[in-house]
């Protein structure tokens, strides 16, 4: 399992090309990021020592990471004098909204996350051009795409993430289960083995954003021009109730819903992932940003990732860029926020980080990894890369997928049934395009 990150970089472009070729288009433009700068001059400004006794806040909102971003703050300030003040809004949450909150409030922090396509549009007038960073050049082209606007750079790519469903391999051993289910009808046939064996299959919760975005998402990414359809349903000219390949998204849906643990309504995502961790369930619909809380419970659980089946073709995992750092311009120190963003990046301490401690799949091609690090459901996440589709919630403007996610979790409860799910699905579109 020793394999290198970078020999493996072929992959990961392949997925995230895949991924964005099924929808993944930037309606505010596309391509590679432009620079005009002598890279002499970039790579010094970027890279010259900040100066002393300043301190940046970075508002973010990856809670798995928050305890080793604060450990990171920490070498930075060592090494540079430099500040960085960290403050984390996640899970269970709503980062879009505190970050609207903190910014009226007259607070500008230096870097904010953004997840680029429409969600970066209100935030234009703060995003500071990155395109001449010195790591900019050696991003994974289509990494670039959700926060690049008339051709320049508008965040650094957080990482790469893939989800599906992660499963536990000696559960599924325990079961019978001795080939990973492809499609929907292996996958019900998988669950009622292990529910014949005492294990409950699927580790659900209730987080409005892991079943509106995640889930709803698997339904986007199958159609047959997810962009397209996207913007036709934003238009009105075509709606999610009536969509074939929602109905048939529906199926996935209840396999889920229907052969979950019997607290699903209460369970939030930090108990989903700590009860799954536990061995109490044999599936969970998450990605590999989960491997580090896994770890700190079992670090000895033998994982893999299956793909999200619709009707009974084989199913695919889904595979973009999470979130993108973006540097304020409004802020009192952007310049000292750009030299940060740098150091995670290009300085040792700041790559280990980034591996071994954040356990991400880097978006820059010239950071190496052993897969050890990484983990297993990344290393799937990689192994799985050449069918993976894409990541397409953050076409919809702001406010959407909140929407999606109430709509989600009374299908949960079971307060609506099939139908009046599909059609509150396309009224969390309407409600929001029509303000």
């Amino acid at each position: 399992m020793k394999r290198k990150l970078a020999l493996i970089m072929a992959t990961v472009c392949t997925l995230i090309v895949a991924g964005c070729g099924n929808g993944g288009g930037n309606n505010a433009g596309n391509g590679g990021a432009a620079t005009n700068a002598p890279k002499e001059t970039a790579a010094a400004e970027a890279t010259a020592a900040p100066a002393k006794d300043v301190t940046i806040k970075m508002f973010q909102f990856k809670v798995e990471i928050a305890e080793q971003l604060n450990a990171l703050a920490e070498e930075y300030e060592k090494e540079t004098g430099v500040k960085v003040e960290v403050e984390t809004h996640g899970g269970g949450e709503d980062y879009g909204a505190l970050l609207k909150a903190e910014i009226a409030s007259g607070s500008e922090p230096e870097i904010f996350n953004n997840g680029g396509y429409t969600a970066l549009v209100p935030y234009m007038d703060r995003a500071t051009d990155l395109s001449d960073q010195p790591w900019a050049a050696n991003l994974i082209p289509t990494a670039k795409t959700p926060a690049t606007v008339d051709g320049k750079l508008y965040g650094m790519p957080m990482n790469v993430e893939g989800y599906g469903l992660i499963y536990n391999k000696d559960l599924f051993e325990q079961a019978g289960i001795t080939e990973e289910p492809k499609t929907l009808t292996q996958l019900k046939d998988a669950a009622a083995k292990l529910k014949a064996a005492g294990i409950t299959p699927f580790e659900a919760t209730n987080e409005w954003w892991s079943m509106g975005i995640h889930l709803v998402n698997v339904g986007l990414a199958h159609q047959p021009d997810p962009k397209q359809f996207i913007e036709d349903v934003k238009a009105g000219t075509q709606t999610i109730k009536g969509n074939a390949v929602f109905e048939q998204w529906l199926d996935l849906v209840d396999v889920i819903f229907d052969n979950a643990q019997d607290n699903k309504m209460t369970t939030d995502y930090a108990t989903q992932v700590a009860e799954f961790a536990s061995g109490k369930a044999a599936m969970m619909l998450q990605g590999n940003w989960t491997q580090g809380d896994i770890d700190k419970i079992d670090p000895a659980l033998s994982l893999g990732l299956l793909p999200l089946p619709i009707n009974d073709e084989e199913g695919t995992i889904l595979v973009g860029v999470p979130n993108n750092y973006i540097v304020n311009s409004k802020s009192a120190h952007p310049e000292e926020a750009k030299a940060f963003l740098n150091w995670l990046v290009t300085s040792e301490t700041g790559q280990k980080y980034l591996t071994k401690e954040f356990k991400f799949i880097p978006a820059e091609t010239n950071i190496t990894a052993d897969a050890a690090d990484i983990g297993q459901v990344a290393v799937a996440v990689q192994e799985k890369s050449a069918t993976a589709l894409g990541w397409n919630w953050d076409m919809f403007p702001d406010g959407v997928t909140q929407g999606f996610g109430a709509a989600m979790q009374e299908y949960l409860g079971g307060q609506i049934d099939r139908g009046q799910l599909l059609e509150k699905l396309d009224k969390a579109v309407q409600d929001i395009v029509k303000q």
